[in-house]
């Protein structure tokens, strides 16, 4: 299938490492123009150094701290500065703390609001005026929180169902301008935030981080942890011109763990 990526202008935001980074390599590998931020300039400047090696699309790099409005207008500038416009926006965000209702104060509240939500919000609407020129793609990454809450992830469980929300709302609204908009939530997939939860809940429970691994694992029916890429593969998918009616909706990459229908 030929997804007409080629030459199209991608922003993949919180792409220097997990699931942004191998999203960000999946568009370079067909060919597209991709922008790769994050607030770690020295991780930026690696993966930006990995990408280019790959010879695909052109590869160019900014910092930015996406719960800050004015560098998330430098960062859509720049990427419109450097490639002529976005065809195509990716949202991500790191997860936020784990951690069950009493344990949250105001401040945790305000900051995952800031970091998981209000910063799509914001990207979005600065990227809104180049995503019209051509009907464009969204594609806003979440959790598989948005159909079953996670234990002990409060604060992931409010705010990523914010996110569904808002696509399907967009999608909706910006139907007129060919824009298409979905949301991809991942599972299980084998990430530095996947260490970090195991080795939280291994302390909270007195046992090793092997073995909640384990317990995770057999839970999924395909009995193993997902990899970057084959999350990545899914997010190109629905971006790219192989995808021309889907809009609205929400897709699980999880193994199959979900049971709900």
């Amino acid at each position: 299938m030929e997804l007409g990526l080629k030459g199209k202008n991608a922003l993949i935001v919180a792409s220097s490492q997990g699931l942004g980074r191998a999203i960000a390599e999946q568009f370079v590998k067909e060919g597209t123009n991709v922008m790769i931020a994050s607030r770690n300039e020295e991780q930026l400047k690696t993966v930006h150094t990995e990408l280019e090696s790959l010879n695909g699309g052109n590869v160019s790099w900014i910092r930015c701290d996406i719960t800050n409005p004015e560098e998330i207008k430098e960062m859509v500038n720049k990427t419109v500065e450097v490639f002529g416009g976005i065809d195509i926006l990716v949202n991500n965000a790191g997860g936020p703390p784990a951690g069950g209702f009493e344990d949250m104060s105001d401040e945790n509240w305000q900051k995952s609001f800031e970091l998981n939500l209000l910063s799509y919000i914001r990207i979005i609407r600065e990227a809104l005026p180049h995503l019209k020129q051509n009907g464009g793609r969204i594609i806003n990454i979440a959790s598989s929180s948005i159909r079953e809450p996670i234990p002990g992830l409060i604060l992931s469980n409010t705010f990523r169902v914010g996110i569904a929300g808002l696509s399907k709302t967009l999608a909706d609204e910006f139907a007129p301008y060919n824009i298409l908009v979905n949301t991809v939530a991942p599972g299980r997939i084998y990430t530095d935030r996947i260490k970090q939860l195991d080795q939280s809940n291994a302390e909270r429970k007195g046992i090793p981080a092997e073995e909640i691994a384990e317990k995770a694992q057999e839970s999924i029916p395909l009995g193993r942890d997902g990899q970057p890429e084959e999350f990545a593969k899914v997010v190109v998918f629905l971006a790219s011109e192989g995808n021309t009616y889907m809009t609205g909706s929400s897709f699980f990459v999880d193994g199959g763990k979900l049971r709900s229908l």
